[in-house]
């Protein structure tokens, strides 16, 4: 019988248990897949810890991105046929050696893109995407600021933000990480260990400051977050890996300069298939022109996904990480 990861009690890593799976089998416009490769991102903490709720309730199978292939078809599936090589990315149920999914969440991966980089890219490559060509069209020109540069989110926008012709600067938590981060698209790194990163913005940019800051980390970087925006600048927070930003007051962003505030979802911004599909494929293309560069740069086995947890929070893993079935 397949396995699966599943969380029946929120914790820490070790209420991560790998066990056995009844998948069954694939209804109407369902699809049943093997996987090959399973991404790893922060907001399968999230699930895991209960920050953020499953959307199916308890016990919950963590993971949001992952690679495989079709194995059988329900019906009303014309889009696909057994044996594509699929990729997708959603709120859970990634932490597997199989599933059944909605077929219309697919989308077929193309030749020149291995299965480790598609499943180590749907999520953080899409939510790349919506971030710098939806929530703020970065052109050139802008002048954009991403903390945690070394993430995996961070190394792709970095490099597409580059690509796009903007100046990108990159907070970091070390100086190796700033060397990674220089090396996909920033040209120019803070670490905010030892430095001020709003001083340091401002001296970067003359005083004029970002147009954009695209912020994952939430407590710890708000609001000195919004004293890097010029005037009519946007906030777009996206994660809280330190920790929810408390609340306050909407003057804040007035008194700040006339800001905007944005709080976007990947799952929102690709609700419709159409909008998936147009995403998926402005990633595949960045990604086969070679304007994006996707390097695995951990593996763990599924079984072993607790430590895999222990070492993303522990700051210990940069840029993408797969856990392989």
């Amino acid at each position: 019988m397949p396995k699966a990861i599943r969380v029946h009690a929120h914790g820490g890593p070790e209420a991560l248990t790998y066990e056995e799976a009844d998948v069954g089998r694939p209804g109407p416009g369902q699809a049943l897949i093997r996987h090959t490769a399973i991404g790893l991102n922060f907001i399968d903490v999230y699930f895991r810890t209960g920050l953020y709720p499953a959307p199916a309730g308890m016990p919950v199978i963590p993971g949001g991105e992952a690679a495989g292939v079709v194995v059988e078809l329900g019906d009303g599936v014309d889009w696909l046929k057994v044996g594509d090589r699929i990729a997708y990315a959603v709120p859970t149920g990634a932490y597997c050696e199989e599933r059944v999914i909605a077929a219309d969440r697919l989308v077929r991966v193309p030749d020149g893109i291995g299965d480790e980089q598609a499943a180590a890219m749907m999520l953080k490559g899409m939510t790349a995407e919506y971030l710098l060509l939806r929530t703020f069209k970065v052109k050139a020109g802008d002048t954009v600021l991403y903390h945690a540069a070394a993430g995996g989110v961070g190394l792709i926008l970095g490099q597409w933000a580059k690509h796009l012709g903007a100046t990108v600067i990159g907070t970091v938590g070390s100086d190796d990480k700033g060397e990674l981060a220089r090396a996909n698209g920033f040209d120019h790194i803070i670490n905010y260990r030892d430095r001020d990163f709003v001083a340091e913005v401002a001296a970067i940019t003359g005083g004029r400051k970002c147009d954009v800051v695209y912020d994952s980390v939430g407590n710890d970087t708000f609001p000195c977050s919004l004293d890097c925006l010029r005037p009519l600048g946007t906030f777009v927070s996206f994660g809280q890996s330190s920790g929810p930003i408390p609340p306050f007051s909407i003057s804040l962003l007035a008194q700040k300069g006339s800001l905007y505030a944005t709080r976007p979802t990947l799952f929102a911004y690709n609700a419709k298939r159409e909008d998936l599909v147009r995403s998926a494929e402005a990633l595949f293309d960045v990604v086969l022109k070679g304007a994006v560069d996707i390097r695995i740069n951990q593996r763990y086995a599924l079984r072993d996904v607790a430590q895999a947890h222990a070492d993303l929070e522990g700051r210990k893993t940069t840029g993408t990480t797969v856990l392989i079935p």
